[in-house]
């Protein structure tokens, strides 16, 4: 699969960050989170620049500290974007999500997985119902297999045979094409949680972001924790995020 060409290359007014939340334990995971942060990055034209654990965690590293530097990427980012793919949600990525509301972060829940999964019937969401009817959290289901089918029967013409098929690149194409799809609801959902209005009410700010410094148990002096977590809702405030 070719990459979506990069549209800018310099960090555009008014972007925001959003903490990219989902699997990484496989080449599958890796790849689709980079193909599809990339493919956010080009449809908003450069507003929203992903972060992805996969590149940041210090893998190697102490548990703890894998997980202290995950929770302190979320909070630092403006949005966040939650993959909900699979017959079980990623116990990783849930208590992310969850920490994610505690902060008050505005969300976006992507499920590209056609597979129901989840207690809430037909018309409910197709995952666990404790995790849904949060506030400032956006959803996006899309049926991944049926819209690759779609994108294959437009692009092909005739019958091909394995080799021109493999040696023309036709299948990564046609991801590419569904990619891109589920880039552009990616985008629609993060413009539309990026103006939901705070949940939290100003006179608890302070004290919600000073008890987060330390609930978690950060590895680090706990005064500076504080102060840390003071720059985070200064910068979240500044930016009209809470």
């Amino acid at each position: 699969m070719t990459p979506p060409r990069p549209r800018t290359t310099a960090k555009p007014k008014g972007s925001r960050t959003v903490y990219f939340a989902g699997e990484l334990f496989s080449a599958k995971h890796l790849v689709g989170n980079a193909y599809l942060a990339e493919a956010i990055h080009a449809a908003s034209h450069g507003r929203y620049l992903c972060r992805l654990p996969q590149d940041f965690e210090p893998r190697g590293s102490h548990p703890r500290l894998i997980r202290d530097e995950d929770l302190r990427g979320l909070l630092a980012c403006d949005l966040a974007l939650f993959n909900f793919d699979g017959p079980e949600l990623d116990s990783g990525t849930v208590v992310e999500f969850m920490f994610a509301k505690f902060a008050d972060i505005p969300c976006v829940i992507l499920r590209s997985d056609f597979r129901s999964a989840g207690d809430q019937g037909p018309r409910g969401d197709p995952w666990n119902l404790m995790v849904s009817f949060y506030p400032r959290s956006v959803s996006v289901s899309v049926h991944s297999l049926a819209h690759y089918k779609k994108a294959h029967a437009r692009a092909r013409r005739t019958r091909l045979d394995d080799t021109t098929r493999l040696a023309g690149q036709h299948s990564s194409a046609t991801a590419q094409t569904l990619c891109e799809h589920i880039a552009g609801l990616a985008v629609k959902a993060l413009d539309k949680a990026a103006t939901l209005e705070p949940a939290m009410p100003k006179h608890l700010r302070e004290e919600v972001y000073q008890w987060l410094a330390l609930m978690p148990g950060f590895k680090g002096d706990k005064k500076n924790l504080r102060k840390d977590f003071e720059k985070l809702l200064e910068r979240k405030v500044q930016r009209d995020l809470l």
